[in-house]
């Protein structure tokens, strides 16, 4: 049995992360610490475990084998070295940290320790990703010239996003580096990879201190453009996937969650079935550290994630084009 600690249940889905604890055969909660305190309480009650004001008393637990991170994305960096190096494994929300700096101080904990690291990157491993993966495969696309992924909700106009999701300092921004992970890993899975440079434009319809509507384009080498879009300012957008390529293109989401294909020698769109998911992440990290192995290519696409985000962050600022060289 892996016995784990959930570490702040800052992040909205903190309770999901911690009911996925309690209702798998081989994972229990054995604390909680928060950094605010009064929730850690009423949330340790709620789940009929210790809680423990200290995190360093926490992480020096016997009874702890591995943490859930749930802290503001700005205590990512402190939080996680911490308990790397007190030997404890990590399942973390994304993104691992606000800046490159952070994530390699992470790393060099993770590596040190020996610990199984895996991010919450959880569309890597929904059913559509697979079937679209495996179109592109295919080669009935072509070549890739244009990735959009879209992701959006109205959490900023119907008001239910809690208020410390807008504070830049704790979060590092807003719709993009929160809602616009997913389709910005996406992105980056359905093109091969990393882009050359990156282009933000973050706007902020409620006037609040972070993006809350949100555009980033990645620029490719080979011609091919990503373009990556979230928002918290839209009540009904559905999530949306569109690839083109020199043959063909496929649509998902537009705006039924069904999969639509179309190659150079076609006369009308198909739809295809969508195929099998692989494990969640959560169950993909129990298993890593149940066989002591490492989940690399989650890792590798959390750390580009950053990579992206950051980058993103430092072209919305000044208003430029950001290479990923720099």
């Amino acid at each position: 049995m892996i016995r784990v600690a959930i570490l702040s249940f800052w992040h909205v889905h903190a309770d999901g992360y911690t009911h996925e604890a309690v209702d798998h055969p081989d994972t229990e909660v054995a604390a909680v610490w928060d950094e605010d305190a009064d929730r850690g309480r009423a949330k340790a009650a709620e789940f009929g475990v210790d809680f423990v004001a200290d995190l360093d008393e926490l992480l020096a637990r016997d009874d702890v084998d591995g943490v859930i991170c749930g802290t503001p994305t700005s205590m990512h960096e402190d939080v996680l070295v911490r308990a790397a190096k007190a030997g404890k494994h990590i399942f973390t929300e994304k993104v691992l940290a606000t800046t490159v700096a952070g994530t390699d101080a992470i790393m060099a904990a993770v590596d040190q320790a020996g610990v199984v690291l895996t991010l919450s990157l959880p569309r890597l491993y929904d059913a559509y990703t697979q079937t679209i993966k495996s179109v592109i495969d295919s080669g009935v696309l072509g070549q890739l010239t244009l990735a959009r992924v879209r992701l959006s909700h109205g959490g900023a106009v119907r008001n239910w996003l809690p208020d410390h999701f807008y504070d830049p300092q704790l979060c590092g921004g807003g719709a993009m580096i929160d809602l616009g992970c997913h389709p910005m890993y996406l992105t980056r899975l359905f093109l091969g990879g990393m882009p050359q440079s990156v282009s933000a434009v973050f706007g902020t319809v409620t006037g609040r201190a972070v993006d809350d509507n949100s555009v980033v384009t990645l620029a490719y080498e080979n011609g091919a453009i990503g373009v990556v879009e979230a928002g918290f300012v839209n009540v009904v957008s559905p999530f949306t996937i569109e690839l083109h390529g020199t043959e063909g293109s496929l649509f998902y989401g537009t705006p039924e969650a069904t999969l639509l294909v179309r190659g150079k020698d076609d006369d009308s769109f198909t739809e295809l079935p969508v195929g099998d998911r692989l494990p969640k992440a959560f169950d993909q990290w129990v298993e890593h550290v149940k066989a002591g192995t490492k989940a690399d290519e989650n890792v590798a696409i959390g750390l580009d994630l950053t990579r992206l985000m950051e980058a993103s962050t430092i072209s919305a600022r000044d208003g430029r084009a950001v290479t990923l060289s720099s």
